[in-house]
């Protein structure tokens, strides 16, 4: 499923629409994170994940179908004077590497049922031994609501699913309930979300799906 026209427009209005700062989550996990990892942000749209992670020190691919987001993320870290890696892709088409990143970002990206678990399948490939994949997204509760989030219910999180999408790690954290959200002008105010930690345990052989 591709709606890339869709955020290119998004995108174009010239408005950071998530702001340039970090997800709150993801930045959490700050004493995790090494110079030298490497890292994969899914969905990243204009960039403020993966630049974040850039300046940290950490080698970072952002994959996104939108170009127009992904020009702008490219654009933020020249400005910012860090390195980042883009892929224009679909994820739930995308050739996933074997074994490559220590760290995935999976931050607000809600997909429908099958191309979530394809994504998922993938990106519990792609994660190297000892790596680590971060989600959060908007679960059930937040229909709705004001603060951001999908309508079709389908595309919402909960824990019982993200459970299942990533059995084959190790579950370190999964947590659903409120928060507050000030991530640009489409994240604001209390949401229901559902974030979590998973590891690939250190020394295990990853295979190709």
């Amino acid at each position: 499923m591709s709606d890339a026209a869709a955020w290119d427009a998004r995108y174009g209005t010239g408005s950071w629409l998530f702001g340039q700062e970090p997800n709150r989550y993801l930045e959490s996990l700050s004493p995790r994170l090494r110079p030298g990892m490497t890292a994969l942000c899914l969905g990243d749209g204009e960039g403020r994940n993966g630049v974040w992670l850039a300046g940290r020190g950490l080698s970072v691919t952002a994959v996104d179908w939108s170009a127009t987001g992904l020009a702008r993320a490219a654009d933020l870290a020249r400005r910012r004077g860090v390195p980042l890696a883009t892929a224009v892709a679909d994820l739930a088409r995308w050739n996933w590497p074997v074994a490559r990143y220590d760290l995935i970002a999976w931050i607000f990206v809600h997909l429908p049922p099958a191309d979530r678990a394809a994504v998922a399948a993938g990106a519990c490939q792609a994660l190297a031994p000892g790596g680590l994949l971060v989600l959060e997204g908007f679960a059930a509760a937040q229909q709705g609501r004001r603060g951001g989030g999908p309508r079709d219910p389908a595309l919402l999180w909960s824990r019982a699913t993200a459970e299942a999408a990533f059995a084959g790690l190790e579950l370190l954290e999964c947590l659903e309930g409120g928060v507050l959200l000030d991530e640009g002008p489409r994240h604001q105010g209390v949401a229901e979300v559902v974030r979590g930690i998973w590891r690939r345990p250190a020394g295990e052989r990853v295979a190709a799906g």
